[in-house]
């Protein structure tokens, strides 16, 4: 028996299977009725997906990391369809990100929350040393992170380029001001040495350290442990595990993410 050759013609190397998009259906609803009002805003009432659809092309794109080319396979769409599609739903989903103030209220003296800083790695080359951190020897995009006590996450900052330090990220954003006009208490790692008075670092390791200064770090080291909870949450929507896309759509994409875990899933 001889068995033929595959060969391969234009338009077929994409095939659609039934696949399962592990988010609750609630969450779908919560996201087509917010591209329903926008749709309706923009008097574009007619589409060829309608809005229960670009909500599930938008979030499998977001939790699975999938390219255009197959979304608009498995949606029966062009592949600049599904990227419009999503591009409009990350403008919906960002609009609603709450902003640093907004994420601050109702905290003030004696409340203290977690900042720390992750990379989102991006596809980059050699030449684009901005986006180059020396911390984790990869390209990517800068995002800190205002944690509350439990992890839970109140805000995430806009992207900026890798080699950026977390210092000078969270006083470009502000975060460092805002913490210490409110007298909120911040617990950082050692890169945030210097802050301000309202920011609590790990003392540095030396050969003879006093006993108290263990315990401090032990204590410090334990509430603020949480805090890796929220970009948990973040990179379990594996699009920001390797982002493929241009540096300026990251941080769109972060606060698109933000709304939806505010939505009440955490992933």
């Amino acid at each position: 028996m001889v068995i033929p050759p595959i060969t391969s013609t234009p338009g077929a190397s994409l095939v659609p299977y039934p696949a399962m998009l592990d988010v609750p259906h609630e969450l779908v609803e919560h996201v087509s009725w917010l591209l329903h009002t926008r749709r309706t805003e923009i008097n574009s009432p007619w589409r060829k997906l309608g809005c229960f659809k670009q909500a599930l092309l938008a979030l499998a794109h977001l939790r699975k990391n999938e390219t255009f080319a197959q979304l608009g396979a498995g949606f029966g769409v062009s592949e600049a369809t599904a990227w419009r599609y999503v591009d409009e739903a990350l403008d919906v989903l960002a609009a609603w990100a709450p902003g640093l103030r907004e994420a601050l209220v109702g905290l003030g003296d004696g409340d203290f929350v977690i900042v720390d800083a992750t990379l989102i790695p991006t596809d980059r080359i050699k030449a684009d040393e901005p986006y180059y951190s020396q911390k984790h020897k990869k390209h990517g995009m800068n995002v800190q992170v205002i944690a509350r006590p439990d992890g839970t996450p109140l805000w995430f900052s806009r992207a900026l380029p890798g080699r950026t330090h977390d210092l000078t990220a969270a006083r470009a954003h502000g975060i460092v001001q805002a913490c210490l006009t409110r007298d909120i208490l911040v617990l950082a790692d050692r890169a945030y040495q210097v802050a301000g008075s309202t920011v609590r670092t790990p003392y540095y390791h030396h050969r003879i350290q006093p006993p108290h200064y263990q315990r401090f770090n032990r204590v410090h080291a334990r509430l603020r442990a949480p805090g890796e909870r929220a970009f948990a949450c973040l990179k379990s929507w594996r699009v920001l595990r390797r982002a493929r896309c241009a540096t300026n759509r990251v941080g769109r994409i972060v606060a698109a993410i933000h709304t939806l875990l505010t939505c009440g899933y955490s992933g």
